[in-house]
């Protein structure tokens, strides 16, 4: 009788099941956290929208039109002057986001700090109360992603574990603030796991479906935004949101090429870091004077936008430009909070643009404009998360229609794969890129690029003075049986490597008794200590020896031992070997 081999069997059982059982329920207990912590953070900041003059509804009612004022500016100016003293208390002064929740994930590393991720929510939620124009769906991913890793740290969990912890309060946030379970579990999925293992989908699943009905039942949290088709568009406006898709994927690299580079200009103002937030507060409240649409999230500003006549199209042009720009002045110089809500405003706004121009020149009904303004949104939206199934999810969550669904998919053929081969696969990825973690060549690649080689280093070497004579160093590498040397001084400094071959031809040429160093020193590059697992193979395949060395170049190249070509090996089929079982793997 056939019997399976041991790796077919190895994690299967009784015991596997009920592990795997486990890690369900904890999925669904990370779940049912996130979702009141994020349906917690979603009150306060409108609570303090209202309250602090904020919000439209707060300014239509509030009749001291002086007050009104001097709160526009106030409000933003004192918010950010508290959120850039926040930031001294994280460690790398600045909030986190879902790009550190997908570094986490993606090297395998895990663990997101609790009191950076405490933090940065709180940092978060005064920025949007304050009015910053920034979203809430970044902050809320970070803060369930942080409480699913907590979980985890708690428990004692593998990193593997971690990952899909951290993925289930992932989900679980998106599927609370979009009433969108499908959405959330996709986006868990596509922008942070990036695979689709079936251990992970069944926690990431059931956290969604915790979250949704947390949502929708017991504290009966309606949807952020909802729109609704009227009418099915003609055949030849299937082509125009196609056309809207690439023209969206312009207007998504302008936004995300406009927040990185405030970012950069931001480091030049001459201002202490904890003032740039505060001095993009006054500027962005001396702009909503005129413009207050640009205040907060900008949820009714989207709400009205899919209305046809709502805004003329010179009113549309406008706070696009004014958002999109108060967007990246807020992101880049020093407020914390998300980048998806500005993206479905902007995106809203650009299709409503696109629909109202379309209605002044053809025949196309007024019913139809709805669809522009959604092509636009997901046209924006999904190159700048580098999530398009979880636009289109959330889209057809959000309307149940079928129609406006596959509309925003025409528009999304286009957008994404032109914003990717333009500016990059999402704004994450590109933040992460300028940190030095190119997640381009796949989750492999990145894994061995956050790996540093001293976790390979050994001093099992042979090591010679420079002035060793020819027949005692090939005497010396006879009895360690080794096939090269690595000279160091005195002082501990490297000077170059020789191999057993050259030295034998010296002796054999009459030259046993000279110095090794006088003629003999082979060039081979060499490795630091925060070089990485990937700079080591790479440098690999230009060398052709048993091992490199690594120097410390900022203690005057001092030696600190080698990596061999055989552990580099292992380490790299080590965590080939992990990724396989972690995305292929179902017990």
């Amino acid at each position: 009788m056939d019997t399976l081999p041991a790796s077919h069997t190895a994690g299967r059982g009784p015991l596997a099941v009920i592990r795997f059982l486990g890690l369900v329920l904890l999925g669904a207990l990370v779940g049912g956290i996130a979702a009141l912590a994020a349906v917690g953070f979603v009150t306060i900041v409108l609570w303090l929208n209202e309250v602090l003059l904020i919000s439209p509804r707060s300014r239509m009612m509030f009749d001291q039109r002086g007050m009104l004022v001097a709160a526009t500016v106030a409000v933003p100016t004192l918010g950010g002057l508290i959120v850039g003293l926040l930031h001294r208390y994280i460690p790398e002064g600045r909030a986190h986001s879902p790009a550190d929740v997908i570094a986490a994930v993606q090297t395998r590393r895990g663990r997101l700090p609790g009191r950076a991720g405490g933090m940065s929510a709180l940092s978060a939620m005064i920025s949007l109360g304050a009015g910053a124009s920034v979203g809430q769906y970044g902050p809320l991913v970070h803060l369930g992603a942080t409480l699913g890793s907590l979980g985890a740290r708690l428990l004692r969990m593998s990193r593997s574990d971690d990952n899909i912890t951290i993925a289930c309060g992932v989900a679980a946030a998106i599927a609370t603030a979009f009433n969108a379970p499908l959405a959330g579990i996709v986006f868990a999925h596509e922008v942070v796991l990036r695979h689709y293992a079936l251990r992970a989908f069944a926690p990431v699943a059931a956290a969604a479906i915790v979250g949704y009905v947390i949502a929708t039942n017991v504290l009966e949290r309606g949807a952020l935004f909802h729109v609704a088709d009227t009418a099915v568009p003609r055949p030849w406006e299937f082509a125009l949101f196609v056309i809207i898709g690439g023209m969206g994927a312009l207007v998504a690299g302008g936004y995300m090429r406009a927040i990185l580079g405030v970012g950069r200009l931001a480091g030049r103002v001459p201002l202490a870091a904890p003032l740039r937030p505060a001095l993009a507060g006054a500027l962005l409240g001396v702009a909503a004077l005129w413009v207050p649409d640009i205040l907060g999230m900008g949820q009714e500003t989207l709400r009205f936008a899919t209305i046809a006549g709502a805004f003329g199209s010179g009113e549309l042009l406008l706070v696009l430009v004014l958002k999109l720009a108060a967007t990246a002045l807020c992101l880049g110089m020093g407020f914390s909070g998300g980048v998806f809500s500005p993206a479905l405003v902007i995106g809203t706004l650009f299709g409503a643009l696109c629909g109202t121009l379309v209605g002044q020149f053809s025949d196309a009904p007024q019913a139809t404009f709805v669809f522009y303004a959604v092509c636009g949104m997901v046209a924006v939206t999904a190159p700048v998360i580098g999530a398009p199934l979880t636009s289109l999810l959330i889209v057809f969550e959000l309307t149940g229609s079928y129609a406006l669904t596959t509309a925003a998919l025409a528009s999304v053929t286009l957008a994404s794969p032109i914003a990717a081969q333009l500016f990059g696969r999402s704004l994450f990825d590109i933040q992460l890129s300028n940190r030095g973690l190119d997640l381009s060549a796949g989750r492999g690649r990145a894994l061995l690029q956050a790996t540093q080689v001293a976790e390979q280093l050994t001093r099992d070497c042979v090591t010679l003075a420079p002035r060793t004579p020819v027949h005692e160093a090939i005497r010396a590498l006879g009895e360690a049986r080794h096939a090269e040397a690595y000279l160091v001084d005195a002082r501990g400094r490297y000077c170059g490597c020789v191999t057993l071959p050259e030295l034998e031809a010296a002796q054999q040429a009459g030259q046993a008794d000279s110095h090794i160093a006088d003629f003999i020193v082979t060039a081979r590059p060499v490795l630091h200590p925060d070089s990485s697992l990937w700079d080591a193979m790479a440098q690999l395949e230009e060398v052709t020896g048993e091992a490199l060395a690594v120097v410390d170049a900022e203690r005057d190249d001092a030696f600190l031992g080698v990596v061999y070509e055989a552990r580099i090996a292992r380490a790299y089929l080590r965590h080939n070997d992990a990724l396989r079982k972690e995305e292929h793997g179902t017990g």
